[in-house]
């Protein structure tokens, strides 16, 4: 046999061998792949809209996908042997219990006691020197530092040293209790027991005749404690059984509102906000005391900016919510709330605010373990109102009205 006949022989097998391989390829494509002309499932068509939920151009974050409109809920993960894992979240986990603020009785009490444990060094102080058995002159000079230095301020420290003298030479002092019953009288005589602390909450009749709620605006720079105060003002105001509206007027400060709104949830006291840091404050106090009289409330509680830049910048600021509140409810209180610890500084800050807010009230905090007791005495001096609150401590409801008789004995305890 020569080459020409094996010639198809050698051209044919080849072509066999390509053609059984084809054979195995085609036994082998999967049946569900569409052919090549028809789009897939999540190819639209061509002239046919977007799916729901693509992503439009220029967006920078995509929509959550639509779910199929026949798809039933999601199947739970199954486990081992078929077991499910369920997360059961209980119901109050989503809606915390609203908090029980304390009564307003014990906290007289806990003012006593926290100034008797705080030392009480202006008392402990005074009636060391009176104790003595000769006072000197140098013993008065002592008292007098003592008083200065405890931010009496010079007033008062002079009035007290002539009572105490006048006393001295009189009736004599024959023992420290006597000398701890005279400072007693002539401490209270300088706190002034006199002087309405009442805080007027009481919902009052509008022009109309429709109820309106008190309307209390508190004022003070950032750092006393200010919005924090508000807060527990509405815990206080919530235990005697008043309804309340919070107005987070203080938009300069990014935190303020947000701080004001967890201290209104977790009393069931709504709050008036805006979510937008820098907004106009007297629209929102407008819009709390608006809903303050849709709602019903008793009481509505306006916090403000702590800005102290200029007496001027302050004045129109606090003339502007003043206007807007009184269009719909009269002021009943203006609190100035101030650090009993800053001294001689938080004197000037009254001093300020009392020339542009027109206040009724002060609101003393940080009050129990410090030895300016005497700020007490010195910031109703000088601004001729009554000290109407004092905070005790960082709990929610260390916040007490002020008691003189109780304040003065909770210095002269030992």
């Amino acid at each position: 046999m020569d080459f020409n006949d094996l010639l198809p022989y050698l051209v044919g097998v080849p072509v066999l061998a390509a053609g059984v391989a084809a054979a195995v390829r085609l036994r082998r494509r999967p049946t569900d792949t569409p052919p090549a002309d028809t789009p897939a499932a999540d190819t639209p068509a061509a002239g046919s809209p977007p799916a729901a939920g693509a992503q439009a151009a220029g967006t920078a974050v995509a929509d959550r996908p639509a779910a199929p409109a026949d798809a039933g809920p999601a199947a739970p993960d199954e486990g081992p042997d078929g077991a499910t894992d369920l997360l059961e979240v209980p119901e109050d986990l989503a809606t915390p219990p609203l908090e029980t603020p304390a009564p307003t009785a014990g906290r007289l009490r806990r003012l006593r006691e926290r100034l008797a444990r705080s030392g009480s060094p202006l008392g402990t102080r005074l009636l060391g020197v009176l104790s003595r058995d000769q006072l000197t002159e140098d013993d008065w000079d002592e008292l007098e530092e003592t008083l200065l230095l405890a931010d009496v301020g010079a007033g008062p420290t002079d009035e007290l040293i002539q009572a105490l003298r006048t006393r001295v030479r009189v009736e004599g002092l024959r023992d420290g209790e006597q000398a701890r019953a005279v400072l007693r009288e002539q401490l209270l005589a300088l706190v002034d027991p006199s002087l309405d602390r009442t805080l007027h909450t009481t919902p009052s009749t509008g022009e109309d005749g429709a109820r309106v709620p008190a309307v209390v605006l508190v004022v003070g720079v950032n750092g006393t404690g200010k919005t924090t105060t508000v807060g527990k003002l509405a815990r206080v105001l919530v235990a005697d059984g008043s309804s309340v509206v919070l107005g987070a007027a203080d938009t300069f400060r990014a935190a303020a509102a947000d701080q004001l709104e967890t201290w209104g949830s977790r009393v069931g006291v709504p709050t008036v906000r805006s979510d937008r840091d820098g907004a106009d404050p007297a629209a929102v106090a407008f819009d709390a005391v608006r809903a303050g009289v849709r709602d019903g409330a008793d009481v509505v509680l306006v916090d403000t900016a702590g800005r102290l830049q200029n007496k001027a910048g302050l004045m129109d600021e606090l003339g502007k919510i003043t206007r807007v509140i009184t269009r719909t409810a009269p002021l009943s209180e203006v609190l100035l709330v101030l650090d009993a610890t800053t001294g001689q500084n938080g004197l000037n800050q009254a001093r300020v605010f009392g020339e542009v807010a027109g206040v009724t009230g002060i609101v003393l905090t940080k009050l129990d373990g410090t030895a300016k007791g005497g700020i007490v005495v010195a910031v109703q001096r000088e601004l001729g109102v009554p000290v109407k609150l004092v905070g005790l401590g960082e709990g929610p409801d260390d916040l007490a009205p002020f008691d003189p008789e109780a304040f003065v004995d909770g210095l002269l305890q030992s």
